[in-house]
């Protein structure tokens, strides 16, 4: 009888919370919704801010999608998903993190109805694998090139994306003057690739139009000594000495000044003697210059940080056309421009409140990475929902010609990309329903020419995004479609989670331990006085 009795199998610890089954996907899917529902009113020209306020007290006021899903510390592993795909987005592209949220979510959203019916989720897994292939080729077809152009030609189209970028942002009204310092600032960087060669500072005061680009570097005055109001404060065509050596009393007299340089800086502090020794010599002196700028400032002038003042050679030393410390709002800056490398770039952001200036940062780090990227990937297409409605079109006709249930999966991917437009709409206040009519009607015309018709943001009707110049570069939505895509199928293929629960043992050895720790520690101290430990 005994032999006959099954073994009971203990597998998991003793409370550990599982859950799984058609009930865990379906809740997977609510928190990711929810996630979308949070970004949904930021997107567009007519989107809202969030103001999130954390626990130090520190308020935020954004309407980046990446920015927003990182500060809103989301707890569900499922929807931690979105987060990374808004990060994702944010790094490969700079744009378009809040439409790849939105998609994820809305492909979800239409996946909901099929598995609460039992389909597997498999099937719609592999339907949602074919959409997103055949979106992505027709978006390839779509794009239109804009390599071959003259600079100037290429300079207004690049601006134009940025425009489109901008148009989204909090300092959206003043989209083209940051349009064109934008492409000018890629431009001037040429081939580099690091983004940390585009510098951005911000100054309070002023207003947004007061905000410069400088090309070359720029960078806050360091703390100085006393000596360093006697100092020359411009230079035409001055060497620069870039050092990472403290000067302090015993280098002065070592101090290279056969080396002909002007401006002295250095990543460590430099000492109120030195200050004193080099104002005595009309050269300009910079200490404790961070590592950021003191690389940038490298790279502008074509100089070379030395560890060294012994026997600076001239080819070690870099040089600019002007240099210059100037007053910029309440701030002394120190600016060097007309830079022989020509592979760095500054933009001084002016502006009023703290987190306006912040949030214009973001901005332009988005149209940064927008024009970046068209200069590389030199295809654009037409955005404002045009592109989005026009795959969604595609993708119905395609279905037609499918057998079986994943017309009908095809056919909800389809409708999930209309979010776009119709998320447009709402966020500026328009009758959704009757816009994406029109949309739709304008692009089953057999001729083609519907293709590029998109929501019209001023009038609440619809206009051809493309002759209004409202461009995004086709890599955004490749990728935005790619992540949102790989997003919805990986959650949809998690059946079960599994919560481990906190250790009591480990707890319990834990606070053995400490307890040993403290008794170890009394008797020690009781040895110390010649006792004898047990």
């Amino acid at each position: 009888m005994a032999a006959m009795l099954q073994p009971q199998i203990i597998l998991l610890k003793e409370g550990t919370d599982t859950s799984q089954g058609k009930a865990q996907l379906l809740s997977n899917i609510n928190a990711c919704t929810v996630v979308a529902d949070c970004v949904r009113t930021t997107l567009g020209p007519r989107g809202m801010d969030k103001l999130i306020h954390d626990e130090k007290g520190s308020t935020t006021i954004s309407n980046d999608g990446a920015t927003i899903m990182k500060l809103l510390d989301i707890v569900h592993p499922a929807a931690k998903i979105l987060v990374d795909i808004a990060k994702s987005q944010d790094s490969e592209v700079g744009d378009g993190t809040t439409t790849v949220v939105l998609l994820a979510g809305e492909f979800l959203r239409e996946a909901k109805p099929y598995i609460e019916e039992g389909v597997h989720p498999q099937n719609l897994i592999r339907s949602y694998r074919t959409a997103s292939y055949l979106a992505i080729e027709k978006i390839k077809e779509l794009a239109v090139s804009i390599e071959g152009k003259s600079l100037e030609e290429k300079k207004s189209l690049l601006a134009r994306c940025a425009a489109t970028t901008l148009s989204s942002k909090l300092i959206g009204g003043e989209k083209e003057f940051f349009a064109e310092m934008v492409v000018d600032a890629v431009i001037a960087i040429g081939d580099e690739d690091r983004l940390n060669m585009i510098g951005i500072k911000k100054v309070q005061g002023g207003n947004m139009r007061d905000s410069f680009l400088v090309n070359g570097v720029a960078f806050k005055k360091t703390f100085s000594y006393a000596g360093f109001e006697q100092q020359p404060k411009k230079f035409v065509n001055p060497k620069i000495l870039l050092l990472n050596i403290e000067l302090e009393l015993k280098s002065e007299k070592e101090n290279a000044e056969i080396s002909g340089a002007k401006v002295v800086l250095s990543r460590l502090a430099i000492g109120d003697l030195a200050t004193q020794y080099f104002a005595d010599r009309d050269i300009f002196c910079a200490g404790r210059v961070t590592e950021e700028d003191l690389q940038r400032v490298a790279a502008a002038t074509g100089g070379t940080v030395q560890t060294s003042v012994n026997n600076i050679i001239d080819e070690v030393l870099g040089s600019c056309e002007i240099f210059e410390e100037k007053q910029v709002g309440n701030e002394r800056y120190n600016i060097f421009s007309g830079c022989p490398s020509g592979r760095t770039a500054t933009i001084v952001l002016r502006g009023g409140a703290d987190q306006f200036i912040e949030e214009a940062e973001r901005s332009l780090h988005d149209a940064i990475m927008i024009v970046r990227r068209a200069m590389k990937n030199s295809t654009v297409a037409a955005g404002g929902g045009a592109i989005d409605m026009e795959i969604s079109r595609y993708l119905r006709q395609h279905a037609r010609t499918i057998a079986g249930k994943s017309q009908l999966f095809i056919n909800s991917y389809a409708k999930a990309l209309e979010v776009i437009p119709r998320q447009l709409c709402e966020n500026a206040g328009f009758d959704a329903t009757d816009v994406l009519n029109k949309l739709r009607q304008k692009h089953a015309l057999p001729s083609g020419e519907g293709a590029p018709y998109g929501v019209d943001i001023n009038t609440g009707g619809i206009a051809d995004s493309f002759a209004n110049f409202v461009w995004e570069p086709s890599v955004v939505k490749i990728n935005a479609i790619n992540a949102a895509t790989e997003a919805a199928c990986l959650i949809l293929s998690v059946d079960e989670t599994v919560k481990n629960p906190k250790s009591e043992s480990a707890q319990g050895e834990a606070a053995a331990g400490a307890m040993g720790r403290g008794r170890g520690g009394a008797a020690f101290r009781g040895r110390g006085r010649g006792m004898r430990r047990r």
